[in-house]
């Protein structure tokens, strides 16, 4: 990939222009530091949320009336160096975002790196899909 990021997501265009002013703030910045951190995910719409997905699903935003959780698919792997992460999910853990200072803090691009990096393998191959119904 030449690392150009694709084309906004119409949907997820729509879907965030129709939050909160202040909870839409947050999740267009979060939506910023994705693409601008990990540009060759590719955005879109699922379960209701903004997905963005690399050789399968990378990170989500998941859209509360106080709060926006950065879901990280692979977040289970990432929690034990990254105590800012949450849940209990097999898999799928979050980070919350309560305001744009939070948005802005560094470890969110660490941890969005990270998670691009659990969705490869070290021998190139894709990790196998297990849910059909989503989690966000």
């Amino acid at each position: 990939m030449t690392g150009r990021a694709p084309p906004k997501d119409k949907g997820v265009d729509r879907l965030l222009a129709d939050l909160d002013p202040g909870l839409g703030a947050i999740a267009r910045r979060l939506r910023a530091t994705i693409r601008s951190t990990a540009p060759a995910l590719v955005e879109r719409v699922k379960w209701g949320s903004p997905v963005w997905e690399g050789r399968t699903h990378v990170l989500c935003l998941m859209l509360y009336d106080d709060h926006v959780n950065l879901g990280l698919f692979r977040g289970a792997q990432l929690a034990p160096r990254h105590p800012e992460i949450e849940g209990t999910g097999r898999s799928l853990r979050h980070v919350k975002v309560r305001s744009m200072e939070e948005a802005a803090r560094p470890v969110l691009r660490t941890l969005i790196r990270e998670a691009v990096r659990e969705d490869l393998r070290a021998d190139g191959e894709p990790r196998p899909r297990r849910r059909t119904t989503g989690p966000c």
